[in-house]
């Protein structure tokens, strides 16, 4: 099998060397793949097709210069062929990767930056010593120094990078930046670090299992509970940025920011503790989870409401609630948690379902779906670092139909399951393509659950559904439907959602450097919420944005640790003024006046 890596790469190289496009493009299967981050396009990026690959390389492989193509393990046969990982090197730096070969062409090529030439990442043997050990009657303790670096930032040291929102995205990314040597700043509402978790409604959990879930650098303790309450969750964010000694202002708002396309800069007002500072950093990364601001309930007769109507942002617990009548919006993971906890409060619950969800038993998924993430992996050795290589070196597009394998064998296994959702008259499916929990999460970022409870109360009765009908309008006393079907409830909790990353950017830039950038999070399936065209990638996520300075990074606690580095690594290029062509920037949603 090594042989049929070896051989591949050898060729390959050959042709990169030769800088004729079309001969790399035939080393291909006519309709392969190749995914790079960063290594040749600057840019995360999957060309699909011969032709993709060639026009990428045509634009990319000059500047590229890459050399030195070797495998680093044996090969292995995969369901989609022999497959071995691989380094190279280009003009400025290190790179990774993994080649998966069929009948002497590659089904999938997968290129990723490691580390950029004489700025490494200082982990491992390039960790720092922290002191020289001698006498010096001018000795600075790291206390010393760390005060005066806290007292400089944002004063007498502009940051390189300004972040806004310090939960687990905006600690991930400050601390590789951190670790590449570039000063950051993080700007946090909240009063702690870790508050936006702490915030959440008192029973939230994490769905995600703890091997999924680790920081960059700092993986959990053993001892760590799988499954994740929140404010613990706060708690690590907290205790993480102060480990890794992160510049971060709390209780500091990012009140407007205005791009200087001359001086290449930012000039930011923040406000920290009432005091209005003026901030110039070079870049703006907006770090506000996977979300915008939440879609606010708005619904016809609202002000005639004379119970309490809260979105999920605002609700904390269900114990005000005790006894009363809960009728609960939406049915995707916060309408069903929150569900819950009203239950759980004593409250008489229904839940009104808009449209089918996705529904999926954590320990199917556990078991079939976190197989790599798991205690069985970390067993054989596969790190959560290895990991995310493997699964960032599948294309989304053959994603999809590995997703439709997987929940063809769900929906049998758990049959039973189902059919007592079914005869609760809770409405769910499997996404338009039936390809699943993940890729809806991917598309959408919505109407998903991982059942750790509330299934079981609907399929019991004890959680009421109505389904099959839309809202007409609030009314004193709760809910009519459109088919004449009036509902009484005490209270109101609207799961309808939040807003794109990209509206966090109108309040604080500008509405028009929002809509420039347009939306973030989608792969243009084209399915309800997701519209075509297909772009194979994230859209705006951890990669340069349709304006120049302007980024985001987010995601579950995951992505937020495998995207960061990908993040800081452009980030520091940049800094450094390594030229960062990029190919395939996504050209403005709109042309913007006053962006």
């Amino acid at each position: 099998m090594n042989d049929v890596i070896d051989d591949w790469l050898a060729r390959f190289d050959t042709a990169l060397s030769s800088g004729d496009a079309n001969a790399v493009a035939e080393l291909f299967e006519p309709g392969g793949y190749w995914r790079d981050l960063l290594a040749f396009t600057w840019n995360i990026h999957t060309a699909e097709g011969r032709p993709a690959i060639r026009d990428m390389l045509k634009a990319c492989l000059a500047g590229t210069a890459p050399s030195g193509w070797h495998r680093t393990t044996d090969a292995e046969e995969t369901e989609d062929g022999t497959a071995a990982w691989i380094a190279f090197r280009t003009a400025v730096a290190t790179a990774e990767g993994r080649v998966t070969v069929r009948d002497g062409r590659a089904h999938i090529l997968f290129t990723a930056m490691k580390d950029i030439v004489g700025h490494e990442e200082p982990v491992g043997h390039n960790r720092p010593m922290g002191i020289v050990h001698k006498a010096d009657r001018h000795r600075e303790t790291w206390s010393e120094a760390r005060a005066k670096e806290q007292a400089r930032i944002g004063r007498e040291d502009q940051p390189e990078v300004l972040i806004v929102g310090g939960g687990q995205g905006g600690v991930a990314l400050a601390a590789r930046l951190k670790q590449f040597g570039v000063p950051a700043l993080i700007v946090e509402k909240n009063p702690r670090i870790g508050d936006s978790w702490r915030n959440r409604y008192r029973s939230l959990v994490l769905h995600d299992p703890v091997w999924y879930d680790h920081l960059p650098y700092l993986p959990f303790p053993e001892t760590w509970p799988v499954f994740c309450p929140k404010d613990k969750i706060g708690d690590w964010l907290e205790a993480y940025a102060l480990i890794f000694e992160l510049d971060a202002w709390t209780s500091t708002s990012c009140d407007s920011a205005q791009w200087d396309a001359d001086a290449q800069r930012w000039t930011a007002t923040v406000t920290k503790d009432g005091e209005e500072i003026t901030l110039t950093p070079k870049q703006l990364v907006f770090c506000t989870g996977a979300y915008g601001p939440p879609n606010l309930p708005d619904f016809p007769g609202q002000s005639d409401y004379r119970g309490t109507l809260l979105h999920s942002s605002q609700y904390h617990e269900g114990a005000p609630f005790r006894g009363k009548r809960a009728l609960v919006i939406g049915a995707g993971s916060s309408a069903h948690d929150v569900a819950v906890d009203l239950w759980e409060a004593g409250a008489n619950v229904t839940m009104f379902q808009r449209r089918p969800s996705i529904v999926v038993r954590s320990k199917t998924l556990m078991e079939l779906g976190f197989d790599i993430y798991s205690q069985d992996a970390a067993d054989r050795g596969l790190t959560a670092d290895r990991a995310d290589m493997l699964a960032a070196s599948t294309p989304y597009a053959l994603f999809t139909a590995k997703q439709q394998a997987l929940y063809k064998t769900i929906i049998a296994r758990d049959a039973d399951f189902y059919a007592k959702l079914d005869r609760a008259g809770f409405a769910y499916d499997f996404g338009e393509d039936d390809s699943g929990l993940m890729m809806r999460a991917l598309r959408t970022a919505s109407g998903y659950y991982i059942d750790v409870g509330a299934s079981t109360l609907i399929a019991e009765g004890e959680i009421g559904v109505i389904g099959n009908d839309e809202i007409e309008c609030l009314t004193p006393e709760g809910i009519r439907f459109a088919s004449g079907r009036e509902e009484q409830a005490d209270v109101i909790v609207a799961c309808t959602g939040y807003q794109s990353m990209n509206e966090a950017v109108a309040p604080i830039v500008s509405r028009a450097a929002a809509d420039m950038v347009g939306p973030c999070w989608g792969l243009g399936s084209g399915i309800r919420g997701d519209p075509g065209p297909w772009l194979g990638e994230l859209r705006n996520m951890w990669k340069p944005t349709a304006h120049e300075g302007l980024w985001f990074h987010g995601g579950n606690l995951a992505l937020s640790r495998f995207y960061s580095r990908f993040v800081a690594l452009q980030l520091k290029a940049r800094q450094l003024g390594i030229p960062t062509p990029v190919y395939g920037r996504p050209a403005p949603c709109r042309v913007p006046e006053d962006a």
